[in-house]
């Protein structure tokens, strides 16, 4: 090979060096540039929750409905089809997750004219936005489970303002006092007078709500069997 062309191929290799050591660089850069955003970006987004999850506190701190909002339809009652308007109506907020400061179940049996009314699952629950609500239903056994970020009382009526269904102490949905017939509330079988929707719930609490006449004695139920961890 004459001298010329090696200095030639010398040149064109410390040229092809060159190159590759300035992409390495300027990869390198990328890759910090990429992390320090990144950095911000995980910033951004835990500095979001944290302003999220204290504006669900926020929306706690109002006292609990006494009164449904709710139609008066005949039962069956199904889940509402829009559950956060059935939340915004009971005065709640939609949670990004279920709360864990406040975490108890009680369980509610509905009976009108000696007949079960199924409570329906998914009640404030969002299933489309990933959503829920602190009061809410996940199966029909009946079981409400109660899931906040702050220490609150919940009451029959946010339940059933959820549920879109009017509740006071004259009527369920249509069903209104005549006669005989009447609204009648009871927790862990003694029976509550003045506004069913008022009542509270506490840990392990069977709530018996019944419209039609007089129950007979012993045939309202006061006990739930729950499930283990419920």
């Amino acid at each position: 090979m004459s001298g010329k062309k090696k200095a030639r191929n010398a040149v064109a290799q410390a040229r092809s060096s060159s190159r590759r050591g300035g992409l390495l660089i300027t990869g390198g850069a990328v890759v910090v540039l990429a992390l320090l955003i990144g950095g911000v970006t995980v910033a951004v987004i835990n500095s979001s929750k944290a302003q999220q999850a204290t504006a669900e506190a926020t929306n706690l701190s109002n006292p609990p409905a006494t009164t449904a909002a709710g139609r008066d339809l005949a039962p069956p009652w199904p889940a509402p089809a829009d559950a956060a308007a059935g939340v915004r109506a009971a005065g709640l907020p939609m949670l990004s997750a279920e709360g864990t400061v406040e975490h108890l179940h009680a369980h509610l049996d509905i009976q009108v004219n000696g007949q079960t009314v199924a409570v329906p699952a998914d009640i404030g629950i969002d299933q489309a936005h990933n959503s829920i609500s602190p009061l809410h239903t996940h199966d029909t056994t009946g079981v409400l489970h109660i899931e906040s970020p702050v220490k609150r009382q919940f009451t029959l009526g946010e339940l059933f303002s959820e549920w879109g269904v009017s509740l006071s102490a004259d009527n369920i949905g249509s069903l209104r006092n005549t006669g005989d017939k009447a609204v009648r509330v009871y927790v862990n079988g003694t029976l509550k007078t003045g506004n069913p929707a008022a009542v509270t719930f506490t840990a392990h609490d069977e709530i018996a709500l019944i419209y039609g006449p007089l129950p007979a004695s012993g045939s309202v139920p006061s006990h739930y069997d729950f499930q283990a961890g419920e």
